[in-house]
This record gives C-alpha cells, structure tokens and sequence, in this order.
C-alpha cells in the first residue's frame, strides 16, 4: 500500500483530535469555568463557529478510511460499535445545543441547550477514550489499561479545552472564566500525566494494547509524558496552547503508528480515485482551518448567531 495513505489517515485524525479537543474540552468544562447566564453565554460564543471547521476532519477521515481502508473500517464498526454508538449520539447531542439554543428566548430552554452541550461533549470525550482504548487493545477489553486509558484521554480534552478558554475567555474585569481555564491547565495536566504513567505500568497486564512497534510507543509515550509535565509546571498556563495540541495528537499517533490494525492492498483504481477527490480539497481545508484558528483566537465576547 501506498505510504502516503496511512499518513494522511492519521493526519485528518490527528487534525480532528487537536482541533475538536479546544471545543469539545471546553464544552466539558463550561459548568466549573462559568457560573452564570452571561458566563455560560461567552463559552458557547467561544466555542461556536470553531466547531464547525473541526468536524470537517472528521469527516475527510472518515472518507478516507471508507475509500482505502475498508478492512479496518469493517474492524471499527464491528468491533466498537457501541462506543460509535454513544459517539454519533453525544455529537448530535452536543451539536443541537449549540445551534438551537439562541433560537428561543427563554432561560429554561438555554439551560436546557447548555445541558446537552455539557453532556454532548461529556459523551464525545469519553467515547474517543474508549475508542482509543479499543484500537490499541484489538477490541475492547475489561482491563486496567483500557479505564485508564480512557480517563487520560477525557483528561487531554480537558486539557486541550482549559487551553483554548484560557485565551477565548478573556474578557471584562469581572468575569474569571479564562483566569479559572488557565489555572485549570495544570490541574488536568496532572491528572492526565499520572492516569498517562499508570496506564503505561498496566500496559503489561493481561487486557494491555497489541502493538506493532513498541519502541514508536515507547517514544511517543515519552513525549507525551513530557508534554504534560511541561504544563504541569508554574509555567503550563504560558505554554498549554501548545503542550495541550501536542499531548492531545499522541493518542490518534499511537492508534496510527503502533496499534496493530488490519489492513489489506487496495485496487490501484480506488487509490486514484479517493486521490484526486481529496488533493484539491485538503489544502482548502488547512489554509481555511488556519484562518479559522487565527481567528477564533480572539476573545468572544460579543453576541453572535449561537449565543
């Protein structure tokens, strides 16, 4: 198979991960770092339109697997079925309180809509977690290695979304949402770099991940440790735009490096065809997620057509 395909696999994946982890990390965290109407109304403003964009990886990457990877595919679907289960239904969730909740004006409908939007991404989080857990063990397992690995991947999207609103909170002097979001990063990146190196000591244990390359493992588990000891740190708040990017794509770099998946030969014709479908469509999608990026950077602080 071409070399090429598997790493623009992990590339969308990889994209998604780092990217939906700002939304969907804050989505998480709304109910601790806003306490009010207001508050809660900035979050969603914060987290809307970014959302969009991110989900467009997912699903180029779920392009690709259907078009060049139809093997694993079949391997995903049958074997987590229930966790993509709980998945497409925690997006739905998640996705229908953001764009419904400033079509009603009332106070129990916005309740309601940030409600879903907290569980939504509860549900997503979690479900990634596992499929993590799942891909690296060849099915999930009832094991130490599977739950910990799980909470540490929940933990990076809390992570990766303290991050994000520690910049895109900002706002007046009374509100501390950012303030709280930044003292946050440090209090996740503990948590994961401990879940991180517990979930590596029960790697042997019966239920542990079937790796195809262990020293890839042992190197990107390295640098993920790294990352979050860097965050945990006086410092982390300073550096956990980056360290959360950073830590948050080991997980999609192990699943796509060192997992042991099946995969197949496929007909140079697909090959050809899924190709030239995505090669005038990826560079659409980075030079616009940059812009993107660039732009949602900023404070969120007016009113806008999600809150």
């Amino acid at each position: 198979m071409d070399p090429l395909s598997p790493a623009l696999l992990a590339l969308l994946l990889v994209g998604y991960l780092v990217l939906a982890g700002a939304d969907v990390g804050l989505g998480m965290l709304m109910p601790h770092v806003a306490r009010g109407t207001e508050q809660r109304r900035r979050v969603v403003a914060a987290i809307a339109p970014y959302f969009l964009a991110s989900e467009v990886w997912l699903v180029g990457a779920v392009g690709v697997l259907a078009g060049l990877f139809p093997v694993l595919e079949h391997h995903v679907v049958t074997g987590l079925w229930p966790v993509l289960a709980v998945l497409l239904a925690g997006w739905l969730v998640r996705d229908a309180g953001l764009w419904l909740r400033a079509r009603v004006d009332g106070d129990r409908w916005r309740l309601a809509c940030d409600g879903a939007v907290v569980a939504g991404s509860w549900s997503l989080a979690s479900a990634w977690g596992l499929t993590v857990a799942g891909l690296l063990t060849d099915g999930l397992t009832a094991s130490p290695f599977t739950v910990l690995c799980a909470v540490a991947v929940m933990a990076l999207f809390a992570l990766r979304g303290a991050a994000f609103g520690a910049e895109r909170l900002v706002g007046p002097a009374d509100s501390e949402c950012a303030d709280v979001a930044a003292r946050d990063t440090r209090v996740f990146a503990r948590t994961a770099l401990g879940t991180v190196a517990l979930a590596a000591a029960s790697a042997p244990l019966p239920g542990g991940p079937a790796l195809s390359a262990l020293p890839v493992a042992a190197a990107l588990t390295a640098a993920l440790l790294v990352a979050l000891a860097a965050t945990s740190g006086l410092a982390g708040p300073m550096l956990s735009r980056h360290t959360s990017a950073a830590a948050i794509a080991v997980p999609g770099l192990l699943v796509a490096l060192a997992a042991r998946l099946p995969s197949t030969e496929i007909p140079s014709t697909v090959e050809v065809f899924v190709w030239a479908s995505l090669v005038p469509v990826v560079p659409v999608m980075f030079v616009g997620q940059v812009w993107l990026y660039r732009m949602t950077r900023r404070p969120a602080g007016a009113p806008t057509f999600f809150a």
